[in-house]
């Protein structure tokens, strides 16, 4: 039998910065390297380029009504067999995270093979929540379901995601962890070329897009770490990183001099600059979890990172010890923990060592290409 050709749907991709545009990339073209087939839909000005092997299309309002239109027709026009892979987030569907109609259209392909990977599946439900957020958590439900319902393979970032699932299809959900979606190997020159334009201290670093959730714990854990010794210095990394360096600046003067942010940077650099770090600090709302790109990222590059235990962690990252980990969200247990393992130097290095490791053997791309792949072989 042939081998389908695979149809990546995604709210995003580059240029358009995000995590899942990144992590679309990464499969898109790990993908082709291993010789398959591979288009790419996604919302942008219109156009149809060939990136590296992949094909990608850009739709204007693709997930809008007159969008899917446009898609039902061009996808129609590529030979089959067609493999359908959805990039899962409910809010970059558009219609403010309720784009029920685009769920429909998906469940109703019913000539494509169609997979769906959950980044992220619904809005959390509490009764105490307004109405409009009640409202919001009932219809993401009904959008999960929909395109779960007849989806040949599912995964989940997370194994949590899975039991927002009807009961019926939560067997079937794959936990397929995020990579990193930085490079995993720096040249050494380039590292130390970094150490050696921020200058001499203990460095630490963050990296992520400093949302409410975290911006309010990581200031408290950054400011209490910086007191604690004037040779500690803190590099902000990621979208926003300038903003959050000047106001921390502004509200901590006294601190200001040794909080430093570098926005902007190309992937490499990025991954160069984690890699010039002497531990990472990464709270989490919902603790780490395997969705958490930015936590990916430092334990490829084998850093030493602090994070902590929360609703959405799994129990792997207790088990391996290949992260410090907090016991609770709470800012409180995160400096605990740092301070602990900043009184260690020694430990740093056996620390990034066990986050190499684990990364390797659990999270790595090549990990994502595979099980995408394992269904080849059960065709023949």
């Amino acid at each position: 039998m042939e081998d389908p050709t695979w149809h990546l749907l995604t709210g995003e991709y580059p240029p358009q910065p995000g995590g899942v545009s990144d992590y679309t990339a990464l499969v898109a073209r790990g993908l082709a390297l291993r010789g398959q087939r591979v288009h790419v839909w996604a919302p942008g000005d219109e156009g149809t380029l060939d990136e590296q092997g992949v094909t990608v299309h850009r739709v204007p309002g693709l997930f809008t009504p007159p969008g899917l239109v446009r898609l039902t027709r061009e996808l129609d026009r590529c030979p089959g067999p067609r493999r359908l892979l959805l990039q899962y987030v409910p809010h970059a569907f558009g219609m403010k995270a309720m784009n029920v109609p685009f769920c429909a259209w998906f469940s109703a392909r019913v000539r494509d093979e169609r997979w769906v990977f959950f980044h992220e599946i619904v809005y959390p439900w509490s009764l105490a929540s307004p109405v409009r957020h009640q409202v919001l958590a009932g219809v993401t439900r009904v959008m999960a379901r929909l395109v779960a319902r007849d989806a040949r393979r599912m995964f989940v970032s997370i194994p949590t995601w899975a039991d927002h699932l009807p009961s019926a299809l939560r067997g079937r959900a794959e936990w397929r962890p995020v990579p990193s979606t930085l490079p995993t190997e720096v040249p050494e020159d380039l590292v130390r070329s970094v150490r050696e334009e921020l200058g001499a201290g203990l460095w630490l670093g963050h990296f992520g897009t400093y949302g409410a959730a975290i911006r309010g714990p990581l200031e408290t854990v950054l400011v209490s770490l910086l007191r604690a010794d004037e040779r500690r210095r803190f590099l902000l990394l990621g979208r926003g990183s300038r903003r959050v360096a000047r106001e921390l600046g502004e509200q901590h003067p006294g601190l200001a001099a040794r909080i430093v942010a570098r926005e902007d940077l190309a992937p490499l650099a990025l991954a160069a600059h984690l890699s010039a770090m002497d531990v990472l600090i990464q709270p989490y709302p919902d603790g780490v979890s395997t969705r958490r790109t930015s936590a990916m990222a430092g334990l490829a590059l084998g850093r030493a990172l602090v994070t902590q235990t929360g609703l959405l962690t799994e129990p792997l990252w207790r088990e391996s010890r290949a992260v410090a980990l907090a016991g609770d969200t709470s800012p409180g247990a995160m400096i605990e923990v740092a301070e602990q393992l900043l009184s260690r130097p020694e430990e740093h290095v056996a620390l990034g060592e066990r986050a190499a490791r684990l990364y390797r053997e659990r999270f790595a791309l090549e990990h994502t290409v595979e099980t995408l792949l394992s269904d080849i072989g059960s065709r023949s």
